[in-house]
């Protein structure tokens, strides 16, 4: 059996890879504006805690839009597919937005704030669709090992956009009326490679010949196949999405202010303060595939599980890293700060890249998309509650306070794992 889900792998992986593009816009987007647009809002705003609140805005959107779309995607019939229309639409309209994005904040926060508007309403209703085109097309026990390779792309995606685009912030290019002015080339190159990946995976990933396979089946209403996840004996999925909720607002609590972080306490540069998310989005390429794999072997649960205590620990870590190394060189410093991060995306992505496929495995071909719209309702959730908190926790305590919290939001999601008992491939696997 093990050499025939080999074979299987195999056999999917370049299909895998192709849809992939999809989730590498998202990778290549994400940690550039999570990094950056706080920075750019700093121009405007001096409280922490305004900056975080503005920062939950396209988390507001999302949580509305990403549902949604993702269950309109499921009833949705096309001659190119059910996903493809959204991607083919949305996502060019997002790239042209957010190669806006640094232009607007040379001009005024209201023009910033109606550009970010417009990007997180084209990015949000097609992150759905985006993400629900892989267990369309990859067997169900095949999906960590899948979601690992989608994530390696996403992580291959933080690392252009981080490592190697971030560092073209410090580069100055002459503006008509301004000057040479920094701060600007990641974001429109960025945009003409995801205009590039959505050409890619439209000419080269026939999503109309997985839905055909699957025409026939009935089609249950949105809102009865809601009622059915919800009122099920069994509490797997809710505790998942319970799980998701805390370990996202750990995560989502730390995140947007790292750019921040990097450069008020360690004194990095703009084009270095993006070097902290780079080093999980390379955790992110190595690690992907891998944790599917171990997965495959000892479990999905048993993997979150380990994962995320040691992410606890991780974020302890790094709680006492400022006073532990406030003698050192700025230099190692920064390092050392750059080493836990890397070694807490290992452990994250392991959380990330298995936790979908839990939740996969326990929707049918009608309910992908339904499935996938609560994990993201969930994990925006996490995105509008926790970064007005932790603003808030700066202003008050200090930068420190936020890794504290976050590790206290793993151990929650650490408790509520425990309780899952559903979402192995073997498992309802559909």
């Amino acid at each position: 059996m093990a050499k025939q889900q080999k074979r299987g792998l195999k056999g999917y992986y370049l299909t895998t890879f192709l849809i992939g593009l999809g989730f590498f816009t998202m990778g290549l987007m994400d940690p550039l504006y999570d990094t950056y647009v706080p920075i750019f809002l700093a121009r405007f705003i001096e409280s922490k805690a305004l900056i975080g609140s503005i920062m939950t805005f396209d988390n507001m959107l999302a949580i509305f839009l990403i549902p949604v779309f993702s269950a309109i995607s499921d009833r949705t019939r096309t001659r190119i597919g059910r996903r493809m229309p959204f991607i083919l639409v949305c996502l060019p309209v997002t790239a042209v937005a957010f190669g806006l994005i640094p232009f607007s904040a040379l001009s005024s926060l209201w023009l910033l704030i109606v550009l970010v508007f417009i990007l997180n309403l084209f990015k949000q209703a097609v992150r759905g669709p985006v993400v629900a085109l892989m267990p369309d097309m990859i067997p169900g026990d095949l999906r960590s090992e899948a979601n690992g390779v989608i994530n390696t792309m996403g992580g291959i995606a933080t690392i252009v956009g981080t490592v190697g685009l971030a560092r073209l912030m410090d580069i100055p290019i002459n503006l008509p009326g301004l000057g040479p002015t920094t701060d600007i080339l990641a974001f429109p190159i960025s945009s003409v490679l995801v205009i590039l990946a959505v050409l890619l995976l439209f000419f080269f990933v026939k999503e109309k010949k997985a839905v055909e396979l699957n025409e026939s089946e009935k089609k249950e209403p949105i809102l009865h196949s809601l009622q059915v996840i919800f009122s099920e004996k069994d509490k797997s999925a809710l505790f998942i999405l319970l799980s998701l909720l805390f370990w996202f607002i750990g995560y989502q609590g730390i995140l947007p202010f790292v750019g921040l972080y990097s450069k008020d306490i360690l004194k990095t540069s703009s084009g270095t303060a993006s070097l902290a998310a780079g080093m999980v989005g390379i955790a992110y390429a190595i690690f992907a595939i891998p944790s599917g794999i171990v997965a495959h072997r000892i479990g999905r649960k048993k993997t979150i599980r380990v994962s995320l205590s040691i992410l606890v620990v991780l974020l302890a870590l790094i709680f006492f890293h400022d006073p532990i190394t406030d003698g050192l060189s700025a230099s190692l410093r920064q390092y050392t700060f750059w080493a836990l991060l890397f070694c807490f995306g290992i452990f994250w992505v392991s959380v990330v890249t298995n936790s979908f496929p839990m939740l996969w495995q326990m929707s049918t071909y009608q309910t992908v998309g339904i499935y996938t719209g609560l994990y993201y309702f969930f994990s925006q959730l996490a995105s509008i509650i926790s970064p007005p908190i932790t603003g808030a926790f700066i202003d008050l305590f200090g930068f420190r306070a936020i890794f504290l919290y976050g590790s206290v939001a793993m151990l929650i999601a650490f408790f509520l794992m425990g309780k899952v008992t559903r979402g192995e491939p073997e498992d309802d696997a559909n």
